[in-house]
């Protein structure tokens, strides 16, 4: 092994690595590795300019027994900045440090002729790479010493119901209701980014911790410390970006569902609100809107003046959302001209067709900065020309026909090797070029997110979910993470996706209590596709705005009057909560903070929050319990240290207790802190 001190940044080499750790933000630590003559220009995540810190490098030798029971000298180096250390030894083998105390040290088990812990027979190195055949990049599998009283969070959303994700194993890919955001949170007091976009896995053992990556030409990961997790997101988020602030003007309702097949549908139901006296944001229009997909034009048949449909709407104070898929049907006007140029995703064998739900089509590639700014000039034209005030960015994993990541390749490599980083750049078409014309409060709604994607008015919302209280729960813990990977701007479907019958009490019930969650949580957004599918088409054309089916009514009203009732009692509080709400999307501007937070968010030194996963934080003042099963009217909620009020009845609690309370429909238990 062999070390240099580079500046105030450790190198070394050692069996063809050239390893590299440089201090990058406060109290943190990135650390690359390649097999490679140099390391790539690719920052990925860590994309702000922080600033400099000065770290400590020192280069000496320690003594180590050998077999034969002498002394020798072997080489050890270390690199520290602020309250984070690195300690390489001779077999380069990384262990880390906060404030003097081991909390992560890369697995190691080959014999290397010393009497060290490390000296077993399994020939399991930390770092194992295999060269991809005929290409320059590897697969690469790094492991890392587990700890049995560690709890890990974050990491983006998975669709299980666990909140603490030690024990699992998490596909590192992006899927419809699945986001990869490889960024996890520990109870031991820091924070890991594995800096790498490549598909692969991430495995939280009990005997040990493994990331892979299927193809890549370097291993980059960072570190950060800090005493609780909100200073962990602090330093993360610092050097990955900040959220905007988020507008005023789009903290109410959002009005979707599947789908509004008309611009008369969608004035209709914007007056009809009106009429009722409930103030919409946001109306959303969804898919096939279109003739087909990858025209990215309304068909004039059914939307014959988008313009002045837009304008009724903006004199509402309503504003306007469209749907835009990057998929490209052959039959589109644009098919011929992308890919004569290039514009979107290859196939490595077979026919040229990554996506087959309504059409046959091909993804645009999104890596090619000429192909995000061919559909951008479309969009502006069709869209944004007419006053489209923000885009729903559907299917932005991007949802391929069959997930096989080894048959794609994008302009900037094998997609194995970067895929995961494609909502971002596919946000990046409508973000960058809307802030370039002066948008100021650029919000976009995206089924997907990579670390680093809150820098780009991402709105993400959970996927395609299924209507069960099974899946509720699920989405509590998906949201709670998302927060955590420092994806703060997060919302769901109320009521799940798909819904075979709206008529369903059961199913109206579900309704009514993810509607007094999504009250709590940063979107109060109505969608979903429901069911049953009675409504002929509007005509019998297999193409344009008319052919596809369209859900039931999804309206606040749509589901009888004590639904309605309730909704809109629950809509009041959402209106009253407004300023409160506004402060904390300036708090996750500023420093990282989610809107739903974890108990243990607030709470780090209670180990009892470390436990919960059915109830959470908004912000700081709310304490929201959820309800998450059938027929259920009552609950047992925990009340953390303090003084606490019972917001439906304003009865007073002490904390540090467990309390028994009702639930009825009507009446989600909340509790302010005091």
């Amino acid at each position: 092994m062999q070390f240099e001190n580079k500046d105030g940044v450790l190198v070394a080499y050692h069996n063809g690595e050239t390893l590299r750790i440089e201090a990058w933000g406060k109290d943190s630590l990135r650390v690359r590795v390649t097999k490679l003559p140099e390391f790539t220009d690719q920052d990925w995540a860590l994309t702000e300019n922080v600033k400099s810190e000065e770290a400590v490098v020192e280069i000496g030798m320690e003594d180590h027994w050998v077999g034969d029971g002498t002394i020798d000298q072997k080489p050890i180096a270390s690199i520290t900045n602020g309250r984070i250390r690195a300690v390489v030894n001779f077999a380069g083998v990384i262990t880390f440090f906060r404030d003097g105390e081991k909390f992560l040290r890369e697995y190691f088990r080959n014999y290397d002729g010393t009497l060290c812990r490390e000296s077993r027979c399994l020939k399991v190195v930390n770092r194992e790479w295999k060269g991809v055949i005929g290409g320059s990049e590897f697969s690469l599998n790094v492991k890392f010493e587990s700890n049995d009283e560690e709890k890990i969070y974050g990491m983006g959303q998975y669709q299980q119901p666990y909140l603490n994700l030690k024990g699992c194993v998490l596909e590192l890919a992006q899927r419809n209701s699945q986001i990869s955001v490889p960024f996890a949170v520990s109870s031991l007091g820091y924070g890991m980014l594995w800096n790498n976009p490549a598909v692969g896995q991430v495995t939280f053992g009990k005997n040990y911790t493994e990331w892979t990556a299927r193809s890549t030409k370097q291993m980059d990961y960072w570190l950060t410390v800090g005493d609780a997790p909100k200073n962990i997101l602090v330093n993360y988020t610092s050097v990955t970006g900040h959220a905007p602030v988020f507008p005023e003007d789009r903290m109410g309702l959002w009005q979707c569902k599947l789908r509004y097949r008309t611009q008369e549908e969608v004035l209709s139901v914007a007056r009809q609100y009106q009429k009722e006296g409930i103030k919409i944001d946001l109306i959303v229009i969804d898919f096939f809107h279109w003739t087909v997909q990858g025209d990215w034009k309304f068909d004039e048949k059914y939307w014959p003046d988008p313009k002045a449909m837009v304008d009724e709407l903006h004199s509402m104070g309503i504003k306007v959302i469209v749907s835009v898929w990057p998929s490209v049907d052959r039959k589109s006007e644009n098919f011929g001209p992308m890919m004569d140029r290039g514009f979107l995703i290859k196939t490595e064998r077979g026919a040229a067709q990554t996506y087959d739900y309504q059409g046959d089509c091909v993804e645009i590639d999104v890596f090619n900065p000429q192909a995000r700014e061919y559909v951008w000039n479309v969009c502006k034209k069709n869209y944004y020309d007419l006053g489209i005030d923000a885009f729903w960015l559907d299917n932005s994993e991007p949802d391929y026909g069959v997930y096989d990541f080894e048959n794609y390749r994008y302009f900037e490599g094998p997609a194995l090797s970067c895929s995961n980083i494609y909502p971002q750049l596919y946000s990046r078409i409508f973000f960058d070029h809307m802030q370039a014309l002066g948008e100021k409060n650029v919000v976009n709604l995206l089924r997907c997110a990579w670390a680093g994607s809150q820098k780009y008015g991402n709105v993400v919302w959970s996927g395609d979910v299924p209507s069960t209280f099974e899946a509720f729960y699920d989405q509590l813990q998906a949201g709670l993470n998302m927060g955590l990977a420092g994806i703060p701007w997060w919302t769901t479907d109320i009521g799940g996706f798909m819904t075979d019958d709206v008529n369903d009490p059961d199913f109206c019930q579900l309704l009514i209590r993810w509607y007094e969650f999504a009250v709590y949580s940063p979107v109060l957004r109505m969608h979903g596709d429901r069911g049953p599918y009675n409504i002929p088409p509007l005509d019998d054309r297999d193409w344009g705005g008319g052919y596809l089916h369209t859900g039931q009514p999804n309206e606040l009203w749509s589901y009888g009057e004590e639904n309605y009732r309730i909704m809109k009692k629950y809509y009041d509080i959402r209106i009253k909560m407004h300023d409160y709400i506004k402060e904390l999307y300036e708090e996750a501007s500023q420093n990282g903070s989610p809107l739903i937070r974890t108990m243990f968010y607030e709470f780090p030194q209670d180990k009892k929050c470390w436990e919960l996963q059915d109830q959470y934080m908004f912000g700081s003042r709310y304490l929201v319990a959820p309800i998450f099963h059938l027929n259920e009217f009552e609950r047992d909620v925990y009340l953390p240290e303090g003084t606490w009020m019972d917001s439906r009845d304003g009865k007073i609690y002490q904390g540090g207790q467990t309390i028994h309370t009702e639930a009825p429909l009507d009446a989600m238990p909340v509790f302010q802190r005091i």
